[in-house]
């Protein structure tokens, strides 16, 4: 039996009259505290109360237990109460981990907002190094972690914080060189720029959920950044969040290709370890995040060049497709 739990009830009795009074004022049993007491001497192996049919007195082993386990029961709820005391302060260090593309990002905007708005809290905030599995960052001392994928794990807590889109696109230099896309089987005949942790395209063609296996690798990086800079330059197709590519797709130097193609968003989920109440940082951190990604929702970019004055978007060249191309693998959903 936990030794604290008996320790109290044995402090309890020996600040009453006997095992009824000091069941009152615990809110249990009689004879629970009763079981307390002689577990409690049954752990130290000695008797600590003397008992008779009409009171109950300490022992002089019991008189020094009690003053013993009042100062340690006293001292363990002040720290109890000190550490509430930082679990409701927004202050302190708060770390957070996330994967490259996405601090690089719409998130590092927010983090940046949050960092101003509350100084007292010393955010540390790193990009890249996570592991596929749930509670490493725990481990190594996170707080939070920042993922596009639902993690099925009951025993982390999950908040999702926004939707995140993306766009498949090409330079004109490399579109008028290879031709334009049209349909997904398109796709399979040109350079792709592939992210190295999703291999496979994930969309929606003519109400079929489609996934398309890449064929030809233009270009193959861990970052979304340098797969931009890959299509700007015209090395090929590439599929990218929307929001790393709004001004190239807005001045003409990245264009949408395959518009009929809906591709899925990803889920961009919090996580964060279990508890009743999370403390005062971590719950501050994930409501503000959440009502950044509410308050600031990523533009398409039709929408940004209607509402900047003097800006078109650059109309876009379909070009005959090449006549060499391979033959498209669409493959089927996966199961």
């Amino acid at each position: 039996m936990d030794r604290i739990t008996v320790m109290r009830s044995f402090v309890a009795v020996s600040h009453s009259p006997g095992f009824a009074q000091a069941a009152r004022t615990l809110g249990i049993s009689g004879s629970l505290v009763s079981r307390h007491v002689t577990e409690l001497e049954r752990q130290v192996g000695v008797r600590l109360l003397n008992r008779t049919a009409r009171s109950v007195s300490l022992t002089e082993a019991g008189v020094v237990y009690a003053d013993f386990a009042t100062r340690i029961l006293a001292e363990i709820d002040a720290q109890d109460t000190v550490l509430l005391g930082l679990r409701d302060k927004p202050e302190g260090m708060l770390s957070v981990i996330c994967p490259k593309w996405i601090g690089y990002l719409d998130l590092g905007d927010a983090i940046a907002a949050f960092a101003v708005a509350y100084p007292k809290i010393i955010v540390r905030f790193e990009v890249g190094g996570m592991s596929e599995r749930t509670h490493e960052f725990l481990d190594q001392g996170y707080d939070i972690a920042f993922h596009t994928r639902q993690v099925p794990d009951s025993s982390l807590m999950i908040k999702k914080m926004a939707d995140l889109e993306f766009v498949v696109c090409a330079a004109p230099r490399y579109l008028e060189a290879a031709g334009t896309p049209l349909t997904s089987s398109d796709l399979q005949g040109h350079d792709c720029l592939m992210h190295s942790n999703y291999p496979i395209w994930q969309f929606r063609e003519d109400g079929r959920d489609l996934h398309l296996k890449i064929a030809r690798a233009g270009l193959i990086s861990n970052s979304y950044l340098t797969l931009g800079k890959a299509a700007v330059a015209g090395r090929g197709v590439a599929m990218l969040p929307t929001s790393s590519v709004l001004d190239e797709l807005e001045d003409g130097r990245l264009r949408r290709v395959v518009p009929d193609l809906e591709i899925p968003t990803r889920s961009l989920y919090a996580i964060y370890p279990p508890g009743k109440h999370p403390i005062a940082r971590v719950r501050l951190f994930l409501d503000f995040v959440a009502r950044w990604f509410a308050e600031h929702p990523i533009p398409r970019e039709s929408e940004r060049s209607e509402n900047t004055p003097g800006r078109t978007a650059a109309p876009a060249r379909l070009v005959p497709p090449a006549r060499d191309r391979r033959p498209a693998r669409v493959l089927s959903p996966e199961h």
